[in-house]
Formats: C-alpha cells, structure tokens, sequence
C-alpha cells in the first residue's frame, strides 16, 4: 500500500496565531519544526492542530466556484444540473483508474498526518486535562477523513499509526467491513466528544464537543440507513438492518437538541426573507444555529469568488424536480392543492408555495436583484431572465437559477472580495437527523416531529406535519415506503437544498432506481421567455420544459446509472496489484 508516503524527521505545522482566535481560519502559513524540538507543550500540539484546519476543511476559492452551493451540481444529484453534459457519475461512465481516483498519497497521508499527532502528543510534558482538547481535534479529524473515504469505497484498511517505509505488511493491511470502519469512525468521535470543550467554553472557530457530536450523528445515520437499504445486496453489511447506528444517530441528536445552546435564526414573517439571508452573511459569531463555519477576510486578501458569480448562472440550474416537491402554503403537494397556480412562469411558480421556494430561486419579480449597493445610488440589476450571455459558463441550465447562497452586494460581485461565511454545520441538519432516525427505527411521534420538522415549517410559517393527516402525494418518490418517511425526505431535501446533501441522501438510501435511472433532468417553461436575447440556447421537450442533456446521445433514454456498480468507486488497479484487494461490486 505505497499511498502512503513517509513525510521524514521533519514535522510539518502551523506558525502561532500572532491575532485573536477568532480570525483563525483565515490563516493558512507553514513552517518546518524539527521533530526533537516538538511535542512539549500544549501551545505545540494546537500548532499543529492548526494544520487539520487549514488542509482538512474545504474552502472553495477558486474560479467559478459556488461554495458549497453549487456541489448538488457536481457531485452528480437530481437537485441541480450543470449545462455541459458529464455522465461520469449519473450515467455510469465512470473507469477503473490506474492510481488515483480517490484513494491516493495525498488523501491517505492526511489520515498519516492525524496519526502521526496521536502517535506523538503523548510527549507532552503537559497534564492530560490541559492537552485533551487538542487530541480530541485530532479525533475528530480522523474521523472526518475516514468517513469521506468510508463514502467512496466501503471497506477500508483501517490504520491507526503513521507509517514508514519500514511497515512493509502494515502497508498491505487488508480491507475491513464497512461496519467496522463506521465503529472505529465513531469510536473516535466518542473521545472527540470526551475531549472537546462544550461550546460555551469553546474558542471561536475550532471544533467543540456538540459539533463532534453533530459530526457523529451524521455518520450515523448516513450508515444506518445505508445499512438498511442497501441489505441483500453487494452493498449491504451481512446480519445488520442497520439499527444500531440509527438509534445512536437518534441519542446523539437528541443531546444536542437537549444541549440548549441552539435553536433556528432568522424566523419569516411577512414579506421577511429570513431563510434566504441566513446564506449570505459575513459572520455567524452570533448565531443560534450555524455551529461549525469558515470565516473570510477581505483586510487579508482571504476571500472568495461566490459573490461574483451571484449574478450568473455559472453553467448551473435547479431541477423541475426539486421545484416540484415544495409544497403549498396549506401544507400540500402540488398534486393535491388548490394554492397551485401551476409552472407557466416563475412567478405562478412561487405563488401561494413553501416561501423556501421564493428564497431559492431567482424570481423576475424584482424583489430579486442580480446586483445591490451600486455605487453613486445607481439602481439594482434586477432579474429578468437566466440568461446573461453567451458564454455557457454564465447561463443557468434549466431556468431555475439559483438565489439561495447569493450575494448581490456590488463590491463584493466586481472585486472578487466575497467573504459569506462557509457554513459547515447547522442545527437545521440535527433537527433533520433526529426526525429521520426515529422514522427509520419506527419510534417517531408527534412529540418528535413537533421538536424538529415543525420547527423547521414555523420560521416559514408552513403547516405542522401531523402523523394522522399527511395528505397522499401521488408523486412521492418512495411509494413502497410510507408517507411519513416519504414527507420526512421531502422536508430534509427542501430544508437543505443546495447545501451538498443530496448525493449522500440519495447513494444512503440505495435510491437510484426511484430518483437517477432513466431520468431526464428538466427545467422551466421556456415559453415565458420568449424573444429574448440566445433564449435558443434551452432545448425543450415536447411539453416546452427545458432539458438540458435533449441533444446529448449518451442521455437519449435517461440517465444509465448502474445500481449493482456505481454506489461506490473502483479501487485503482495498482493498488489492486500491490495489496491484492478484491475489486469493488462489478467494477
């Protein structure tokens, strides 16, 4: 297993903070130390803990990026499409790599990195009760590192040290089941959660126990509805339904609901735009329920792209089918509501909806600037229409354009200097955690929904889901489940929509075949945009809906994803060769 490569004597780490805790994300410089120098005090294991932030934690800056809001797109999601048609994911044209593809020496000398920590720290010549919370980071990292390759490839080697060239058949362990991996995974979020401080006594932006916590619980359920639906086939875990890990998915949240340090921001009333402006801000320091989040910097040139690209489409759009599943103002599908002014144009489209709707999407209402705060008082640039000009890469691909996670404000569109926060956890995701959980166990009562789903539906002033009157949808996607996991689903994937979700929700649930397999995304009307300016650009089907992929051959009967193969990656074949590893289902 030659990924991994040994770093040498050297230790690599973070130089001090020289300002307040509270800009530490914003910094990213490096040092070399040597080993013997190191490990003494507790000031030398949060240097280089310092590091797990920097080169663990995504911090999307580059071109034409949209943070976290745009990845429903490229992780391949029936949520949002991207323009230019790439199948790998959806349409099951994915290879066998020759190195690489995921499990690579980057990716597994950062689990190195982590081990080489709790190999070391125990130099210190520091008391345990002072060092503790940095080990717990380093747990918590771990953790974090594993579950993201857990997701590519299931079972996994699971190695606990740093190693060197001299581990020859360490370098070769064997792949262990998944399950064991989830255990081992959340045995170290139990000591993350010993370790770390609460949040009341946590520093500003490092990791504390209840975000370990919500950390854990994620993986929990990620794994125990795995479990679940993918039993009986190559995917699944022999003997488990996967119980185990909903009920600790289920305790987990619940504490931290019980915690008492959070709760949802940003309530709607009226004509309020609440939900949409908890996506846009500089700073969460306050905040009641983003509880883990990067902050940016304009002062340090430490910023990002994402307000620049608020105006375009950047090549990007959301589904007819996301649109689709909000529900009307009486709390019911489309199907059922007389509220439905139905799909025209994007302003029948909102009218009478879930106002998360309106908040998600761009409007031409002009209550949707593209652009704000110009300067000399110059109006807004209001929104019309998706298209900006030519140049694919600025066009929406459906008509549905993302306004969730925008900012319009001028300067920071036309200067590069966006600095919305990058939020990494909400306590929205725990109250989803907890209802599905109890839902999947067969526990859930109204009690449980009134704590969690209902508080989601009251800041937007939506109707309670009561387990007694769930109106049928002939459109849900699970017919074979029932209604209340079905509109439990339904609640998670407006709740979160574009925040990067739901290609986990989607692999979790082994729903493929209801949600991928021979579908073909589609977008608005194109009729409400007649006559403008390279509105050709949208290829419609026979009932005028954009389709973004009507030209694409590969796509003439819907997506070919392969639901025995594609839920997980390939293993490359040179570590097949070296380690002797069995190949991934059908691969």
């Amino acid at each position: 297993m030659k990924f991994i490569k040994y770093v040498g004597a050297g230790l690599v780490c973070l130089l001090a903070l020289t300002s307040c805790e509270q800009d530490f994300l914003e910094r990213s410089p490096e040092v070399n130390i040597s080993d013997g120098e190191f490990w003494k005090t507790k000031n030398d294991l949060k240097l280089y803990a310092n590091n797990f932030y920097n080169n663990f934690l995504p911090s999307y800056q580059g071109f034409m990026t949209q943070g976290i809001y745009g990845l429903d797109a490229d992780e391949g999601t029936d949520n949002m499409v991207h323009l230019n048609f790439n199948g790998q994911i959806l349409n099951g044209e994915r290879i066998v790599p020759s190195s690489g593809g995921g499990w690579s020496i980057s990716e597994w000398g950062r689990i190195r990195n982590v081990n080489y920590f709790l190999q070391n720290y125990t130099k210190s010549t520091e008391n345990f009760e002072v060092i503790k919370e940095h080990v717990g980071e380093a747990h918590y990292f771990r953790a974090l590192l594993y579950f993201d390759l857990m997701k590519k490839f299931g079972d996994l080697p699971w190695i606990d040290k740093a190693l060197t060239p001299s581990d020859i058949e360490f370098l070769k362990a064997p792949r262990v089941s998944r399950s064991i991996i989830a255990d081992n995974i959340l045995a170290d979020l139990d000591k993350a959660v010993l370790y770390l401080p609460t949040k009341s006594g946590a520093s500003s932006n490092r990791v504390y126990r209840e975000v370990a916590m919500a950390l854990q619980a994620r993986i929990a359920l990620y794994e125990g509805t795995w479990e679940k639906y993918h039993a009986g086939t190559a995917f699944g875990v022999t003997g488990s339904n996967g119980d185990k890990y909903l009920t600790k998915a289920a305790t987990v949240s619940k504490a931290i609901m019980d915690s008492g340090y959070f709760d949802l921001d940003n309530k709607t009333t009226g004509n309020n735009r609440g939900y949409w402006s908890l996506f846009n801000q500089s700073n969460y320091d306050s905040s009641k329920e983003v509880m883990f989040w990067r902050r940016y910097d304009v002062a340090s040139n430490f910023t990002t792209r994402w307000a620049q690209y608020s105006a375009l489409g950047t090549g990007k759009g959301l589904t007819k089918s996301l649109v689709d599943d909000y529900l009307c103002t009486d709390g019911k599908p489309i199907s059922a509501s007389s509220l439905y002014q139905g799909d025209a144009t994007l302003i029948d489209i909102v009218k009478n909806r879930d106002p998360r709707l309106n908040q998600s999407i761009y409007v031409n209402d002009n209550l949707h600037p593209r652009t704000n705060n110009k300067p000399g008082g110059a109006p807004n640039d209001e929104f019309t229409n998706p298209i900006v000009d030519q140049a694919t890469e600025d066009n929406c691909s459906t008509g549905f354009m993302r306004y969730k996670g925008t900012d319009p404000n001028y300067v920071k569109q036309f200067n590069g200097m966006g600095d919305q926060g990058l939020i990494f956890f909400r306590y929205a995701e725990v109250l989803l955690i907890h209802a599905e959980a109890k839902a999947e166990l067969g526990t859930i009562t109204q009690g449980d929904l009134d704590l969690t789903i209902n508080k989601l539906r009251a800041r937007v002033q939506m109707p309670n889901l009561i387990i007694g009157s769930i109106v049928t949808d002939p459109n849900w996607a699970f017919p074979a489940l029932s209604p209340l996991i079905n509109e439990i689903r339904r609640e998670r994937r407006i709740e979160l929509a574009v925040e990067g979700f739901r290609h986990d929700d989607i692999w979790r649930w082994a729903a493929a075949d209801e949600l991928i397999i021979g579908k073909k995304p589609l977008g608005a009307k194109k009729a409400q945009w007649t006559g403008v300016t390279n509105i050709d650009i949208y290829k419609t089907n026979a009932d005028g809906y954009v389709e973004p992929y009507k030209n694409v051959a590969a796509m003439a009967t819907g997506y070919k994803f392969r639901a025995d193969r594609d839920y997980l990656l390939p293993i490359p074949l040179n570590q097949i060769t070296l380690a002797g590893y069995t190949q991934n289902p059908n691969w």
